[in-house]
């Protein structure tokens, strides 16, 4: 059931990335594993995060089975679509179920994509990472996929309304060399070095990136250290 659905929701996708005429920039793809488990671990900074971060598994012609909040599954909608493509609901409140389920598909060969941070981060900045990616790779024994998104904030994030005009946003993706968990290592470890490299890749794709903003008031998707208007992320 799930390839019948998945594709033509691919496809769907990849017209309406024409209808509005975004502009990738893609690098890194051949990291992506042909055949095996592997936990595919990216920022997040829009709603649409989860599409954009499959798009970086199509050339490797990989489906990614992303974590998602357990009510996405419930909406009238997106439940059944949700479901037929094998994604993976997480409850809050109750965990452990979610973990197990995604232990099993990366065991069992799947791409399970996970944003540790948990929540969009309003300053566009990496907030910290929960543990949970690093634990299901060691637990699993297979690679973390890095994985940076820029521009996806343009479309829609939290607190702006929805942008799906024909504004030719450009849509930059960065995946890095596939992270092994090493022998003994622990998962705070594992978890810090795994962070470090999603950053140095946002940076790269912050750096690649070729707009920048019109005015003071479309300043608001550019962090403040890069000199836009975002909020200022939260002092640790």
């Amino acid at each position: 059931m799930a390839e019948l659905v998945y594709p033509p929701v691919i496809r769907t996708a990849l017209t309406w990335f024409k209808a509005i005429d975004l502009r990738f920039d893609i690098e890194g793809t051949e990291h992506v594993p042909q055949r095996g488990g592997a936990v595919l671990v990216s920022n997040h900074i829009s709603y649409l995060d989860f599409i954009f971060a499959g798009r970086a598994a199509l050339p490797a012609k990989r489906l990614v089975r992303f974590m998602a909040k357990e009510s996405v599954f419930r909406h009238k909608v997106s439940g059944p679509l949700m479901r037929a493509m094998k994604h993976i609901p997480v409850d809050r409140s109750a965990g452990k179920d979610a973990y197990r389920h995604a232990v099993r598909a990366l065991r069992s060969g799947e791409i399970v994509g996970v944003f540790p941070e948990a929540t969009i981060s309003p300053s566009f900045t990496l907030k910290e990472f929960k543990s949970g990616a690093a634990r299901m790779a060691q637990e699993a024994e297979v690679p973390l996929l890095p994985v940076a998104l820029w521009g996806t904030q343009r479309l829609w994030t939290k607190g702006r309304p929805r942008d799906f005009g024909r504004n030719h946003f450009p849509i930059t993706i960065r995946v890095g060399a596939p992270l092994l968990p090493r022998a003994g290592e622990s998962v705070g470890a594992v978890t810090e070095r795994l962070r470090g490299r999603v950053q140095e890749l946002l940076e790269a794709a912050q750096r690649a990136y070729p707009a920048r903003p019109k005015n003071a008031d479309d300043a608001w998707w550019l962090p403040a250290h890069l000199g836009g208007t975002a909020p200022a992320p939260p002092q640790p």
